[in-house]
């Protein structure tokens, strides 16, 4: 290493991130140590000063590692930190800084909102951030933030959040094409208006009734869970979604035509079946279709579905290639009547895989038929994975319909699979 020019000094030194890392390289020799002002990331763990000895302060060890910086780019911090060391540290390197991951830690301390400036609030002498990513935050009050007019990625991890307070943190960026908030609670009502936003993961923890309004034209992919009013009107480049709500119902759905959409999951205990039918009439183009809804029913009674019919729901879906069943959906394309309009010439055109999840052995005949009509109407299925979960019966018309599953995967050992 003596024997390298500066220059390549410099940029193998320029790549580490680990503050431990830069520490113990700052001591090697006084040209190491001047070769560390080219770092572009510092990245300060959990644990950073857990054995920390001396007189200084966490927050001044970060100050003098950034201080000794001249075009920092990406900072890290898990260890914990105060407001005032956060400004300090920001005043260093906001006029390079690009991404920021900090770890709030005060998820459970109001008191620390009304600290001034706050945390969040020091946040906003990075003008030039293009990500910004927090974890543990109590977003009680509107953060302090003028606009970023450069920052594309936001990311919120386990928070809690205010209406207004969130709707004031969106506001501020408005060039957003990425946006991420997961395990957030706290929130009632949430609207989102984003001209540029291409990605959005929104992950809202508790009863799950919140309702969510967004007006996003670019929006490509949006996955969703904890809400049970979804609207959502422009949707021509919406490619992939997801709906999910775990702890709640969904009441409402409010799309679009969805006629880019290639991917749709649906998942939760309960749906409204006037929400499950309109994003199955809605998603007429989908390629690849995900159901594990256990109910429906618009009050509190749990129903099963409705039957479904088998001919129309596929001559709907033309596109279909793979098709994951679960619980209620596949039993309503069970019923009895279920195949009785096939029609000679119906075929499933494009099916190539099916994933089915079997749980009761009742109603066993029309089961067997409908996996019979996948495998005889599907040409092109090359795939199908039967899973049998918690068929804890001792009656032996479970031995049978096991037997029966059995024979359809060694008469088909080539397509299908017993997991």
């Amino acid at each position: 290493m003596d024997s390298l020019p500066d220059a390549i000094l410099q940029y193998i030194l320029s790549h580490l991130s680990n503050a431990r890392d830069v520490a113990a390289c700052n001591c090697v020799s006084k040209r190491w140590s001047e070769s560390l002002t080219y770092l572009r990331s510092l990245y300060f763990p959990r644990n950073s000063f857990d054995s920390r000895s001396g007189s200084y302060s966490s927050d001044t060890v970060v100050w003098k590692m950034l201080s000794a910086t001249a075009c920092l780019e990406e900072l890290v911090v898990y260890s914990p930190f105060t407001s005032a060391g956060l400004a300090s540290w920001l005043s260093l390197v906001h006029s390079s800084l690009k991404d920021l991951e900090l770890r709030m830690d005060n998820v459970m301390d109001y008191q620390a909102c009304l600290d001034s400036p706050s945390k969040l609030d020091c946040i906003a002498a990075a003008k030039k951030l293009k990500s910004l990513k927090l974890w543990g935050v109590l977003m009680a009050n509107p953060p302090k933030w003028d606009v970023f007019e450069n920052l594309l990625c936001l990311e919120i991890v386990g928070a809690r959040l205010e209406d207004p307070a969130l709707s004031a943190a969106l506001g501020a960026c408005p060039n957003l094409t990425n946006l991420v908030l997961l395990g957030c609670e706290g929130v009632r009502s949430v609207s989102i208006e984003l001209p540029y936003l291409e990605h959005c993961k929104l992950d809202f923890y508790g009863s799950g009734n919140c309702s969510l309004s967004l007006t996003c034209p670019q929006i490509e992919l949006l996955e969703v869970q904890g809400c049970s009013w979804i609207r959502v009107r422009e949707t021509s480049c919406l490619r992939n979604l997801s709906i999910a709500n775990n702890a709640g119902r969904v009441y409402m759905v409010d799309f679009g035509k969805l006629s880019a959409l290639e991917s749709l999951s649906m998942r939760g205990v309960q749906w409204c079946w006037d929400a499950i039918s309109k994003m199955l009439e809605w998603s007429n183009e989908v390629k690849h279709l995900y159901m594990k809804v256990e109910f429906t029913g618009d009050l509190e009674a749990l129903l099963p579905f409705p039957e479904v019919d088998f001919v129309e729901f596929f001559n709907s879906h033309p596109k279909l290639q793979k098709f994951d069943i679960h619980g209620a959906m596949f039993a309503a394309l069970c019923q009895k009547n279920s195949l009785k309009n096939v029609e000679p010439g119906f075929v499933i055109p494009c099916l190539e895989e099916v994933v089915v999840q079997v749980r009761s052995p009742l109603n066993a005949e029309q089961k067997m038929n409908t996996l019979e009509s996948l495998l005889k109407y599907g040409k092109n299925l090359k795939k199908m994975v039967i899973r049998i979960l918690q068929m804890k019966s001792s009656h032996s018309s479970t031995d049978e319909f096991f037997d029966e599953i059995c024979r359809l995967r060694f008469m088909n050992r080539k397509i299908v699979r017993i997991e």
